[in-house]
Parts: structure tokens; sequence; C-alpha cells
């Protein structure tokens, strides 16, 4: 009887899902494509960019609720909010300018005049600069204390996601159109190294276990999830995972990788040790829902919903179980 229960219980365990939808924040007026987000985890904010709407939309996630609108953007993509300051930075690839907003008012406090196609950004606590890539091969570094550009590092192409070290100076760079992953020496702006990407193409999005010394890549051709050891960029691992990817994940907690793609799922992977993984779940979500955030503090993924005939622009709001 005992072991019979305890099949029982482990079968459960197996088939409980990783993700489970727990509501559906609908996005009003929201058309065309939605590319990254950023939140406020003290304010209970998520900010959106909702490029295809040249508009950018703050989410209330404790009233579930569209709370305001900041219109003037031009194809906002990468976002970053400042707690500290209380700032919103948004790069927008129409016209390459970074803009900040403040992020009480949401007037705009400043611009940033890149060349063009301003894309991700990631912040250096530290240094207290701001990583934008952009233009056919670049990224830029500005000052976030509302001051000039203080330098940049030119790529072989288009930089899509990038992570940076918390304990090295290292920045690790998708540059797709290279078919490489460029390292960046922060601190001096030089490119350091470049890893060719071979186990498969269009290497999008990306995330860091530190840790454990891996970098992982999300690409499209196929739709494979990529393991690197960031020693040497060596090839540990690959993976299948859903189709047209934009936004990948590490949660630390679960030793989990949340991969969101426009075929319309999340593929959830389990780390079983830094050289072994396997896929646990595929969460369905929305064609063209590509983009994603994965917040821990709140323990949930967030997953941008485009408009599609008859469904809405919405954010899907799983919690992680």
């Amino acid at each position: 009887m005992k072991t019979f229960l305890g099949l029982l219980a482990f079968a459960a365990i197996l088939s409980a899902q990783p993700l489970r939808l727990e509501t559906t924040i609908p996005l009003p007026n929201v058309e065309g494509r939605i590319d990254h987000f950023s939140v406020d985890v003290s304010g209970q904010r998520l900010f959106v960019s909702a490029l295809g709407n040249n508009t950018l939309e703050v989410v209330d996630l404790k009233a579930g609720k569209v709370a305001h609108t900041i219109r003037g953007v031009k194809e906002p993509q990468g976002l970053f909010y400042w707690p500290e300051t209380n700032r919103l930075y948004a790069a927008n690839a129409d016209d390459g300018h970074v803009r900040v907003y403040d992020g009480s008012s949401f007037q705009l406090l400043h611009e940033y005049e890149l060349s063009g196609d301003a894309d991700n950004i990631r912040f250096d606590p530290q240094a207290k600069e701001i990583f934008v890539g952009y233009g056919n091969g670049a990224l830029a570094v500005i000052n976030a204390d509302l001051k000039a550009n203080v330098g940049e590092t030119m790529l072989d192409a288009h930089p899509e996601s990038f992570q940076l070290e918390k304990q090295g100076p290292r920045i690790f760079i998708n540059v797709p159109e290279a078919g490489n992953v460029t390292v960046v020496d922060r601190r001096t702006r030089t490119v350091k190294e470049k890893w060719p990407v071979t186990g498969a193409k269009s290497n999008f999005p990306m995330a860091l276990d530190e840790a454990n010394h891996r970098l992982f890549l999300g690409c499209r051709r196929p739709a494979k999830l990529l393991v690197l050891d960031t020693a040497n960029g060596k090839q540990i691992a690959g993976v299948d995972i859903t189709g047209d990817t934009d936004d990948l994940f590490y949660d630390a907690a679960k030793k989990r990788i949340y991969v969101s793609g426009g075929a319309g799922s999340v593929s959830v992977l389990q780390q079983k040790d830094p050289d072994h993984y396997e896929t646990i779940a595929t969460i369905p979500t929305a064609p063209g829902a590509r983009t994603s955030l994965f917040v821990p503090d709140f323990k949930r993924l967030y997953v941008a919903r485009p408009h599609r005939g008859k469904v809405g622009a919405a954010l899907l709001v799983f919690a992680v179980e």
C-alpha cells in the first residue's frame, strides 16, 4: 500500500505543470508587435514596449490593468526602469533615441541620440552606466545620471540580447547576423573574443547562469536552446525549444529556463546539472507571443500576447509552481 501511494505521489509531481496561468491583463488599444518589458518591483508596475503601437504601457500589477500610456515614442524596444531614481529608459528602433521618463509624472527628462535601431538595454549598477545595442553593429555606453554618452564598442553586426557578468567585467553579446557571441570587456570597451555559434542559427535571446559558468542562447533556425561554457565558449548542450523565440530567462531558485516563442508556447527546461538539460513542459500561450519577463521577486512569468483576429492584446500572467 505504501509503495502504491508513493508511486501516486511521484506521478503527481511529474504531472504538475511548472507554470500556471493565473490571470490575463488586457492591453486595450494596443496593436501590432509587442517587444520587451521592465519592472518596478516595489511599485508593482510592469512597463511594456508596444512597438507596433508606438506607446509604452504602464501596467498596475496589483490592480490588474493599464494605469497609464506614454506616447511620443518611436518603435520602442528595450526598457530599463531604475528604481533608485524612479526613471524609465526606453530604446527606440525608429530614430535610435533612448528616451528617459520620470517614473511618476512620465514626463520626458532627457534623450540620448544614437544612429538608429536602439534595441536591448542593460544596466551596470556599480558604474551606473547603461549599455544599449544599436545600429548596424555597436554597443553604446551612456551615463545613467542624464549626462552624455561615454563610449561605444563596434561589433560585426546588429546586437540582439546581451548579458553582463556581476562578478567580472565581461559582456556576452548575441550577434546573429555574424553567427557569433561577442565577448566585450565593459571597462576597456574592447572586444576580447568571438565565439562561433555552430549548433544553430539566429541566436536572439540570451540568459546567464554565472554561478555555474553557463550561457544560454535561444536560436530560431532550428529552434534550439544552446548551452555554452563561459570559460571558453564551447557548446555543452543543445535542446529543442518553441519556435520564434525572443526572450528566455534562467530561474536560479528552481534551476529552470523559461523560453517564450512566437510559435505560441513557453518551453520550460530543467537544469539537471550544469551539463544536462531536459524539457519538462510546453505551456500554450498565443501566436506571436514571443516576448516575456520573468520576475523572481514575484515568482511570475509575464508573456505578451499581441492582438490577433478577435483576441485582443494582453499580458498572460503565469505563476511559477
